[in-house]
């Protein structure tokens, strides 16, 4: 039987340029690695499910995006770029080594440019989830979640419709909640939305386990390909978001994968995906 997942806590760290970041600990810090969790424009309890899990065989730490659920942004915080920078601090803050850092939607564009500046050694692997980053190919779109809506960008993340929200049952509070998070994913995605046309490199031969990114990302898989150079590809279905199947994630991690999906519920599977990494 497995034991239940332990419970997150919540703290803020001061970085070396002063930028204080809102963490969130899953697990203890015991032999100096772990697993590093970006979220995408749902906010940090769309990896929590998945984090606690994780936190079963790793320490896990969930940071939220500043200016996310009401967390403070300062102005020169506002590119993907800056995000990078700043996780890339907080691994040195933290004095992690052999990193797994798992992006969600544009948490994985941020992983991918994490990747591209670790001058440290720092990350073993990516994971991304759906990531965004790279533009998709024609005639396939990225769409803007506060251009469609909440109930059509749950129908798009969400593999498993139990998963979805229903817009009809949120509260006032939180529909402003989720329209500011939307609002401070727009400063970072940037125009043109959510993906960067100059974004290239990772060089470093890797093999990666794909899977048709979110419905609305159904074709970007040569794309990314082909910024993840000389690596091979596995394909993966279903097709979700977030992390709601991550047993599919489990399957196809393994030593020296990147790991490229478009998973999105909790916690099944993570044993093997942990012990993969090992």
């Amino acid at each position: 039987m497995t034991a239940p997942a332990p419970a997150g806590t919540t703290r803020t760290i001061e970085l070396r340029d002063g930028l204080t970041l809102t963490v969130q600990e899953f697990g203890e810090n015991t032999d100096g690695t772990g697993v590093l969790m970006l979220h995408g424009g749902a906010g940090p309890r769309s990896m929590a499910g998945f984090a606690a899990g994780m936190s079963q065989h790793a320490y896990v730490v969930v940071p939220t995006h500043p200016g996310f659920d009401g967390t403070p942004r300062p102005g020169r915080t506002d590119t993907v770029a800056d995000l990078a920078t700043a996780y890339l601090d907080l691994l040195d803050e933290l004095d992690l080594r052999g990193v797994m850092v798992a992006g969600s939607s544009v948490g994985g564009w941020i992983a991918a440019e994490m990747a591209l500046r670790d001058n440290r050694g720092r990350i073993a692997c990516l994971t991304l989830l759906g990531s965004t980053g790279i533009a998709p190919e024609p005639p396939v779109q990225l769409a803007n979640p506060a251009e469609i809506g909440p109930a059509r960008t749950g129908e798009l993340a969400f593999h498993n419709p139990d998963l979805r929200i229903d817009p009809a049952a949120l509260s006032a509070e939180q529909l402003a909640a989720m329209a500011a998070n939307q609002r401070t994913l727009a400063i970072y995605a940037g125009d043109p939305f959510c993906h960067d046309p100059k974004l290239r490199g990772l060089d470093q031969p890797r093999r990666i386990a794909w899977a048709p990114a979110w419905k609305r990302l159904a074709a970007p898989s040569r794309a990314r390909s082909s910024v993840i150079r000389r690596r091979r590809v596995r394909s993966l279905l279903p097709s979700g978001r977030h992390a709601d199947e991550p047993s599919l994630v489990a399957a196809t991690a393994g030593p020296g994968y990147d790991t490229v999906t478009g998973l999105g519920s909790p916690t099944a599977g993570v044993d093997g995906a942990w012990a993969a990494m090992k």
